[in-house]
């Protein structure tokens, strides 16, 4: 039986709105990530891991329950996660682990509610304008979470715990920078007047090195830890803080090669991209000026974020406490970074938004600089965090739909799944004469191919070979030659479906 203060410690790190390919270890020629890079070199690389809902919230809800969000009920940004559903923190301070978050959580909604009595712990405008006594304190525990210092919004206009240590290493800055919030939906990119030392990624990181060390000097007894360290960035709108910020300039930028594609004529996104609420809030029709600008300071935040996390595991091997952590990188979602002229996020089911990194290091079990192709999502990880950890499966959140990816961590030949799912529900604000803004996708992907269907379209659909057509615009579900292969894709897509739906509540035994 192994003792508690034997067992692994759990470091997971994540990002907003990050691509797969924004990484140095992934091919990337220009960006700058020297300690992912490190990180990646010390154990497994996924090349094909996938978000299981490619918009933060849904996503997020998914990691910490390890369901879908059809079941977990977070459909889309805007419905708080309900704290009666069982998560995987939940289970870890259960199993005797001290679990804790420094950032972003998400699992409340920031902005405000479509009626007065929607409440919400992390609401960003409560937190910057409201007298802090009448701002909605978040309770401990929170969703599992044993300790929380959060950080709620984007950009340099930070909610959260972030404003008390602002105000305390800069007296009067906040107050200069939370008329700023409109920039969130008017502007990609800006700079910020905060430095580096100020500005939230390094309270990020600040705050996690403090972790560690308590840790290390004893205040959690035996106890493991489960630490959660979530940065707010690159999502938009991107901000980095001097030297980041002219680290990279936007006309050496590569762009990548479906940027010469276009999607206006699209059989389904064509009449969305003309929606002004679509437009301004999440797929955004850009120039290739803009493009090279948002994507100059899309690499400065992550190289930012880069040097916060050597710290931490630099942090991490001087107290000891290296050898004895599983260390996992990845991302909520990704960002379409420029494809087919599209900036940011929406239901364009592109692998540059659906891809996200993956980097894991487990001590005993990895071995250094393996890059496996097997397919994974972000509803695979709790699972295989359970699973490395040796937790009870008594203690398991019920119905938990991830497969264990430990097989793939120990040889990255091993394939243990042949498709993964992705559900996109958007429900954004409506407008007059606007288009519905109601959307739902639902995406799988199999060793080669992708398909994509969506609601209220029947006779449309799309089927790209991932392996043939990079820039994925060579839509097969129309062609004649591929009648056999959209039977038989369609016909595992829709028993996979069936596969992925819930049966609680269980049913009850006649006594």
């Amino acid at each position: 039986m192994i003792k508690i203060s034997e067992k692994l410690n759990v470091l997971f790190f994540i990002t907003d709105q990050m691509r797969a390919d924004h990484l140095g270890c992934a091919g990337n020629p220009m960006i700058k990530t020297p300690n992912l890079d490190a990180l990646a070199k010390d154990g497994v690389r996924f090349s094909r891991f996938y978000c299981s809902n490619p918009v933060c919230m849904p996503n997020r809800a998914t990691f910490f329950t390890g369901l879908y969000p059809s079941l977990h009920g977070v459909r889309c940004n805007g419905i708080n996660l309900d704290p009666e559903i069982p998560t995987i923190t939940q289970t870890l301070h259960n199993a005797g682990y001290h679990t804790a978050s420094m950032g972003k959580i998400h699992l409340n909604w920031l902005a405000q509610g479509y009626s007065r009595k929607f409440k919400s712990y992390e609401a960003w405008f409560d937190w910057l304008y409201k007298p802090r006594e009448k701002v909605l304190q978040i309770p401990i525990p929170y969703y599992g979470l044993d300790e929380v210092e959060i950080t709620i919004g984007h950009g340099d206009t930070m909610g959260g715990h972030y404003i008390d240590w602002l105000e305390k290493k800069a007296p009067g800055m906040f107050d200069s920078l939370k008329q700023r919030n409109i920039r969130f939906l008017e502007e990609l990119y800006y700079d910020t007047p905060l430095p580096a030392d100020l500005y939230q990624t390094n309270y990020v990181t600040e705050r996690t090195i403090a972790f560690l060390e308590r840790f290390s000097q004893g205040d959690y007894k035996e106890k493991p830890f489960f630490l959660h360290c979530s940065y707010p960035d690159p999502h938009h709108p991107v901000c980095p803080p001097l030297p980041y910020r002219d680290m990279y300039k936007p006309e050496e930028i590569n762009l990548s090669p479906a940027f010469v594609e276009s999607l206006e004529d699209h059989e389904m996104l064509g009449a969305a991209l003309q929606n002004p609420v679509i437009a301004r809030m999440v797929l955004r029709v850009s120039t290739e000026e803009e493009i090279r600008k948002f994507l100059a300071y899309t690499y400065g935040s992550i190289s930012c974020i880069d040097h916060g996390i050597g710290q931490i595991l630099a942090s991490l091997k001087s107290l000891g406490l290296e050898k004895n952590t599983l260390i996992i990188f990845t991302s909520d979602h990704g960002d379409l970074g420029g494809d087919y002229k599209l900036l940011l996020k929406g239901p364009a089911h592109y692998r540059g938004l659906l891809t996200v990194p993956s980097l894991w290091k487990v001590p005993g079990i990895t071995k250094k600089g393996t890059v496996t192709d097997s397919l994974a999502s972000t509803i695979d990880i709790p699972t295989t965090i359970l699973s490395l950890l040796n937790i009870d499966k008594e203690l398991y959140p019920p119905e938990m739909q991830g497969v264990d990816l430990t097989p793939i961590l120990k040889d990255p030949k091993t394939k243990v799944q042949d498709h993964v799912i992705i559900e996109e529900d958007e429900e954004l604000p409506k407008m007059k004469k606007a288009i519905d803004t109601n959307v739902r996708l639902r995406t799988m992907i199999t060793e080669t191919h992708r398909i994509t269907i969506r609601q209220g379209y029947e006779q449309w659909g799309e089927i790209i070979n991932l392996k043939n057509d990079l820039v994925e615009m060579n839509n097969l579900w129309f062609d004649d030659n591929s009648k056999e292969l959209r039977f038989k894709l369609l016909n595992k897509f829709t028993h996979e479906l069936l596969n992925i739906q819930s049966r609680l509540p269980k049913k009850q035994a006649l006594t």
